[in-house]
C-alpha cells in the first residue's frame, strides 16, 4: 500500500474564490463533524499553477464551498501506466463498513483520456474525507479494441443485503455493473466488467454516462440516474427504476434502459435538462450526478449533486445541489431551484396552491433551454403549505401531475416560494414556481 495525501491547498490565484465553479462530476458526503465534503474532477488541472489529482471542497451548510485542495497527488502510477491519463475523472466517495465497527472511506477515481476506452478506475482510501488517502490498486480496467466497456464514472451502491456494487460506464457499450468484494472494495472477481444495465444506439453516438444508483428500501426498488447525450452543451438527466441492482431498469413508460431498438429520446424519464426563469441565469447541460443523503438534521433528505453550465458562457460551469422528491406513484422528480438552505426555503405561513406559475416542461424529445413560462394550477382547493414537502394531484395548463409540491428559493425574484415537480400520464415531468 502507497500513501498518497492529506489535503493540501493548491498555489493558485484565486482559488479561495471559486467556491462551487470549475467542479465537475461532482460527489459530496458529510464527515462525522458534520462538514459536507464534494469531490470533483480536476476540471482545471493540466496547467502548471493548477494540479491535478481529485480536487476538493468544503462546506458547513451545502451552499457555502471554500477549494481547499487536491485529495491524491495527481494520477497513482498503475492508473497512470495503463491508461496515459494526465487527470483524474469522476471520483465517488463513500462510507465503507468495517467489520470492526469504525467505517472508513473508499475514493474510487477514473484515470482516461477524452475519446479513449482504454480506462481504469482506481481505489484509495481513508479514515477521513479529509485524508490522507491511500492507494489500494486499480478495481476495473479496459483495453481499446479488446473490451467494449469503458471503465470511467464509477458509482457504489449497496443493495438490500448490504452487498457492495460498482456501476460505470460512458457512451461504447453503455452503463455496467458489477459486485465488489464487502472487505477489499475491489472487484469480487477479479476482471469481472460486469452486467450492462443501460446503453444507447450508435446513431446518438452511444451517449450515455454518469450513471448513479441509488436503493430505496421504502419500496426495496433501485433508481438509476444517468446523463444523456453530450457533456458540452445537450447534457439531460434521465431515470428508471428497478426490482434488482442488475435490472432491468425501466422508466416511467416501461420502457427498459438497454433497449437500443426504441426510438431513442423515449428511453428514460428525463427529470432535468438545459431551462431558464426569467430575469435569472439560463442553466444549460445538467448532469453526471450524484446522490446525497442526509439522514438527520434540518438538511435531512437527499440531494441531486450534479454540475450545470452557464448558457452565457458555456465554457464556465458550477456545481449545484437539488433536493430530490417521491411522488405518491414511486418517480423521483427534482426541485426547479438551486439548494439555498432551510431558512430560505421555509415560508412564514401556508399559501393555497392555486393560481399562476411560472412552468417548465422537460421534453424528453429536445436539448433546448426550455423556458418558465406562465401557466395556471389548480388543486382541490383544500391543500395549502409553507414548505414542507407533499404529494398533490395538480392540474397544470389543463395536464394532470403525479407531483411534489415544497419550498425553495426563487433565483429569478429573490424571495422564498412554493415550487413542484411533477410526472404527468406520458411520463413526461413538469417543474415550476409559484408566482407570475
Amino acid at each position: 500500500m502507497t500513501l498518497i495525501s492529506s489535503l493540501q491547498p493548491a498555489p493558485t490565484a484565486g482559488s479561495e474564490t471559486w467556491g462551487a465553479r470549475h467542479a465537475h462530476d461532482p460527489t459530496v458526503v458529510r464527515d462525522d463533524d458534520g462538514t459536507y465534503y464534494m469531490f470533483s474532477t480536476d476540471a482545471v488541472a493540466n496547467s502548471e499553477d493548477i494540479p491535478a489529482g481529485v480536487h476538493v471542497r468544503s462546506s458547513p451548510n451545502l451552499v457555502d464551498w471554500t477549494y481547499v485542495g487536491t485529495a491524491l497527488d495527481g494520477v497513482p502510477s498503475a492508473a497512470r501506466e495503463w491508461s496515459g491519463a494526465r487527470g483524474l475523472w469522476a471520483p465517488d466517495v463513500v462510507r465503507w463498513p468495517s467489520p470492526e465497527g469504525k467505517p472508513t472511506w473508499h475514493m474510487y477515481y477514473s484515470a482516461s483520456t477524452f475519446g479513449s476506452s482504454t480506462s481504469a478506475i482506481g481505489l484509495a482510501v481513508a479514515d477521513s474525507p479529509a485524508g490522507p488517502w491511500t492507494e489500494r490498486g486499480l478495481v476495473v480496467r479496459t483495453l481499446a479494441g479488446q473490451d467494449t466497456q469503458n471503465a470511467i464514472d464509477a458509482a457504489v451502491v449497496f443493495d438490500r443485503k448490504g452487498d457492495p456494487w460498482l456501476t460505470y460506464g460512458s457512451f461504447f457499450s453503455g452503463i455496467h455493473t458489477l459486485r465488489l468484494d464487502a472487505g477489499s472494495g475491489l472487484a469480487l472477481t477479479e476482471g469481472d466488467l460486469g452486467t450492462c444495465i443501460a446503453r444507447r444506439h450508435t446513431k446518438v453516438d452511444r451517449a450515455i454516462e454518469g450513471a448513479y444508483v441509488v436503493y430505496r428500501p421504502e419500496d426495496d426498488r433501485y433508481a438509476l440516474f444517468v446523463s444523456y447525450d453530450s457533456l458540452f452543451n445537450t447534457y439531460n438527466v434521465r431515470v428508471a427504476l428497478a426490482d434488482e441492482v442488475t435490472g432491468p431498469y425501466r422508466d416511467a413508460n416501461g420502457a427498459d434502459l438497454t433497449d437500443v431498438d426504441a426510438v431513442p429520446h423515449t428511453v428514460g424519464t428525463k427529470i432535468l435538462g438545459s431551462y431558464g426563469f426569467d430575469g435569472d441565469t439560463a442553466w444549460l447541460a445538467p448532469g453526471h450526478n450524484s446522490i446525497l443523503t442526509v439522514d438527520d438534521g434540518d438538511q435531512a433528505g437527499q440531494y441531486m449533486v450534479h454540475h450545470v453550465r452557464f448558457a452565457e458562457d458555456p465554457t464556465q460551469h458550477i456545481v449545484q445541489l437539488r433536493r430530490v422528491f417521491t411522488t405518491a406513484g414511486g418517480w423521483p422528480v427534482v426541485s426547479p431551484q438551486p439548494y439555498a438552505g432551510p431558512e430560505r426555503e421555509t415560508l412564514p405561513e401556508p399559501v393555497p396552491l392555486g393560481g399562476t406559475w411560472r412552468v417548465v416542461r422537460f421534453d424528453p424529445a429536445s436539448t433546448d433551454i426550455a423556458p418558465a413560462r406562465p401557466v395556471d394550477v389548480h388543486d382541490d382547493g383544500s391543500v395549502t403549505t409553507a414548505g414542507e414537502p407533499r404529494q398533490v394531484r395538480l392540474t397544470v395548463g389543463g395536464v394532470e401531475l403525479d407531483a411534489v409540491v415544497f419550498g425553495s428559493w426563487d433565483f429569478s425574484r429573490n424571495r422564498t416560494a412554493l415550487s413542484f415537480s411533477g410526472i404527468d400520464s406520458d411520463g413526461v415531468v413538469y417543474a415550476g414556481t409559484q408566482g407570475a
